[in-house]
């Protein structure tokens, strides 16, 4: 063979093990991501049933993911500076090996019934004796694996941050596999032995990955191969934080404002987070897929959109509304991690790059998803977080502070004298009020778009256009914010305040009638509105309970309180118990002055603040009828409708007792979960769907969707198809909730167009 042959032989083979080097490192990151990714919703949902629904399961979980891969980095880091190639590779197999004792993922032992106080520990301690090992193992993988592939030879060693488009591919693919591949046809078990599999695999795969890369030339800080500008300072590492705490943040609060005040869904989360990880996808490379220019004019019109949305909100249909504020994050995200990207050191400092990114991260999802509802009583943090995206834009990041200083105090002291008003007489806007605040944005935005190359003064104007979006109100009078881990609460008058309603996001909750329709106050007992209405579905299941007993329920149990409407339904000499999970919501329904039905209906009532699947097992004596009001949002709590919730409440019933279940939902028909559920521990069921009930602006009558679970059919009494109370029978191919097995995204598909 001729030297041209083997050197064309040799550069063959050299391209066929490049090629190899970057399709076994690809794979690898891209499984990993994948199995990180997929433990949260699992393990999350495996823990809800023992901890209860509360919506800080989700924060304090999503924490506690967060503040580990920061760990798993500051690990990568560690290794890859001060430890051998060798050394580093044994080290993590060594790992790896560990993390298998904590295999198959699965609720540790130890971890019964949480505490009184300091859930929020113990979740944490459980999630770390859980999954925290096999998590910690995977979560430095993508910097430590990119480090290993620059001692590669391989001519994108270099500059080996493509590869983060892997990990964030196999996010990607994980996220969306899960509600629409996992969950419908795996069980929690199965999905626990599933991933243990592909840890297997990543642990062989990484195996492979230091095979390929042994004997490359060892990385250290006197390599010229790679360290070929000075190691970044503390004001490049502070950039990083800031441009990664950012998007990070917001996607919480861009995920939590659409929720509390569009609309409420299940999976909601999925599309901005989604769009979060699109992001790197999309601007980890250096051949631009969408133009930077374009996305900062995006960004400045979009700004200037939000900014009347928050104004109009109420009048702003929700398929409008909801990608506006999609998109508006999604440039965001892009530009932020653009300039993440366009900072990033070269591949010496690299490990230290994604720690210092990681770091910011984990300080936007504790700010948005902990300290934020404790700071704001709305989700006051989305607006602020907007115009902190502005600093994505070119050179805002390096200009001094002179020009800060110069730039924005002229508009901002023009902001305090437009907010003045509103601090001293109230933010309601009357007469020809809303057209001059209208017409006043109207000339701020003009200022805002024409500032487009002064950046500094594109953020003070953003700011003063926000907060008088957030101080002044047009066209519904506000009483009160309150806010908890549990969500928003909104208390408005409506029609001209004959009434007040409680939203619970975007979903009402309660109303309470304050005047006649000729204006005259209400006095006496609150009549009951919304579904309680008298005649309506809910009064018939209580009036049926009523007589099957004898005229007399002597032991009620109510999960829900809203304003306490049903409280109202008490008969003379009847026990009642209402448990509610929200302590806040007990706060407005009881002691706040706001709402008069549970200080007249009900004052005597013991109110029990807990999630149900745990505080109804205390109770020491059998219910003659309970009522689950806890389905009305659409947001189900699904721990409560499955196999061994049924179980629970039927273990509670008295002879003859029955269950009155609110099933009411927009996205989803509960029938057929409530009636498999119930029918497995013996019950059957009967519900009735209420089309009858007038519009809602005029009487504040709302239409419900009851269900009705007994032992025996004469249990029912007047429940009778005559009266619209149908058999419901469940579909024999329907899968059977259960606390290991549920299937949301199938029952909103299942739904029946209306």
């Amino acid at each position: 063979m001729t030297a041209l042959g083997l050197a064309s032989s040799g550069a063959s083979q050299k391209i066929a093990a490049g090629r190899t080097q970057v399709a076994v490192f690809t794979a690898t990151l891209f499984l990993s991501a994948a199995l990180l990714f997929g433990i949260q919703p699992m393990f999350t949902k495996m823990v809800l049933p023992r901890l209860g629904g509360s919506p800080s399961v989700w924060s304090v979980a999503m924490v506690f993911f967060q503040t580990a891969l920061l760990a798993g980095y500051l690990y990568a880091h560690l290794s890859t500076r001060y430890l051998r190639f060798g050394w580093a590779v044994s080290v993590h197999l060594c790992l790896l090996a560990a993390a298998f004792v904590s295999l198959p993922i699965g609720v540790a032992g130890g971890f019964g019934r949480p505490p009184e106080d300091g859930q929020a520990t113990w979740l944490i301690g459980l999630l770390a004796m859980s999954v925290g090992l096999p998590f910690f193992a995977l979560a430095g993988n993508a910097p430590l694996l990119q480090a290993w592939f620059v001692r590669s030879g391989h001519p994108n060693a270099r500059n080996p941050y493509f590869l983060y488009r892997a990990s964030n591919i196999g996010s990607l693919a994980s996220l969306l596999a899960y509600p629409f591949l996992l969950e419908p046809v795996l069980t929690l078990h199965q999905q626990s032995h599933l991933w243990t599999y592909g840890f297997t695999c990543v642990a062989i795969m990484i195996l492979g990955c230091a095979a390929l890369v042994a004997g490359g030339a060892e990385v250290d800080a006197n390599s010229a191969f790679v360290s070929m500008t000075p190691a970044p300072d503390m004001y490049a590492r502070a950039r990083w934080t800031l441009l990664s705490f950012v998007p990070s943040a917001l996607l919480v609060a861009v995920t939590a404002h659409i929720g509390t005040e569009i609309v409420s869904a299940p999976y909601l989360w999925v599309i901005p987070l989604v769009l979060f990880l699109a992001s790197f996808v999309i601007v980890f490379r250096d051949r631009q897929i969408v133009s930077r220019r374009f996305l900062l004019r995006m960004q400045t019109g979009l700004t200037v959109a939000l900014v009347f949305s928050f104004v109009v909100a109420r009048w702003t249909p929700t398929l409008i509304a909801v990608p506006l504020h999609l998109a508006a994050y999604f440039v965001a995200a892009l530009l932020c991690h653009g300039a993440l990207y366009a900072r990033r050191p070269d591949a010496a400092h690299l490990t230290g790059f994604y720690l210092w990114m990681s770091f910011g991260g984990a300080l936007g999802g504790i700010f948005a998803a902990l300290v934020a509802p404790h700071l704001f009583a709305t989700v006051a943090e989305y607006p602020i977080l907007i115009v902190a995206a502005l600093i994505a834009r070119p050179q805002m990041l390096d200009t001094p502070l002179s020009t800060w200083k110069r730039e924005a105090t002229p508009v901002l002291l023009l902001g305090a004298a437009l907010l003045a008003p509103a601090a001293v007489l109230g933010g309601g806007l009357e007469g020809q009020a809303p057209l001059l605040f209208l017409a006043g944005l109207l000339g701020l935005a003009a200022a805002f778009v024409w500032q487009s190359e002064r950046p500094v003064r594109m953020l003070a104007l953003a700011t003063v256009m926000f907060a008088l979006t957030q101080f002044y109100e047009l066209g519904l009078s506000h009483v009160v914010y309150a806010r908890s881990f549990f969500g928003v609460h909104k208390i408005v008058d409506f029609a001209d305040g004959k009434a007040r309603l409680l939203f619970h996001g975007a979903i009402v909750h309660g109303a309470e009638r304050l005047t006649t329709n000729d204006g005259a106050p209400v006095a006496g007992r609150p009549e009951q509105l919304t579904y309680y209405y008298q005649g309506g579905p809910f009064e018939e299941a209580i009036d049926a309970a009523r007589a099957v007993q004898g005229g007399r329920l002597p032991r009620v149990a109510l999960v829900g309180l809203g304003v306490g409407a049903l409280a109202c339904s008490r008969a003379p000499g009847e026990s009642w118990s209402i448990f509610e999970i929200d302590p806040e919501l007990v706060r407005i329904s009881t002691q706040s002055g706001l709402f008069r039905t549970m200080p007249t209906c009900a004052p005597d009532i013991k109110v029990i603040v807990g999630d149900a699947r745990l505080t109804l097992t205390d109770a020491s004596e059998p219910f003659d009828l309970m009522i689950l009001d806890a389905y009305s949002s659409d947001n189900i709590p699904v721990h409560l409708l499955t196999r061994e919730a049924m179980r629970l409440y039927e273990s509670l019933l008295a002879p003859h007792g029955k269950i009155v279940m609110n099933i009411t939902n927009r996205n989803m028909d509960l029938t057929d979960i409530v009636s498999s559920s119930a029918n497995a521990v013996g019950l059957t069921v009967r519900h009735k769907r209420d089309d009858s009930a007038p519009d809602f602006g005029a009487t504040f009558h709302a239409a419900a969707h009851i269900a009705v679970l007994a032992r025996d059919e004469k249990d029912f009494g007047a429940l009778v198809p005559e009266n619209g109370w149908r058999p419901a029978i469940a579909d024999p191919s329907f899968r059977t909730w259960t606390d290991d097995y549920s299937n949301v995204l199938g029952a909103i598909l299942r739904r029946p167009s209306p």
